[in-house]
């Protein structure tokens, strides 16, 4: 893959993981909005979308450590 391939899916990735971690528990805690497709999380009881959120988050973070990773080798291959 080529750099920008990589950076896309990091942009992709850390949208998703902030929308269905920190979003979904913001929509959850201040609105009163049915749960969607989109907040998944949210269709949970209480305490489990919370670790649902958290787990989303923490999911979206290491495949984007990941995603660095071959970022920055595919930087070293182009140079």
């Amino acid at each position: 893959m080529g750099e920008a391939w990589y950076r896309l899916g990091m942009l992709l990735t850390l949208a998703a993981g902030v929308w269905e971690g920190p979003v979904a528990i913001v929509f959850r805690l201040f609105t009163d909005k049915a749960p969607t497709v989109l907040t998944a999380a949210d269709y949970l009881p209480t305490p489990w979308c919370y670790v649902a959120a958290a787990g989303a988050t923490i999911a979206a973070l290491a495949v984007i450590v990941v995603l660095d990773a071959g970022h920055k080798r595919a930087i070293g291959r182009a140079r």
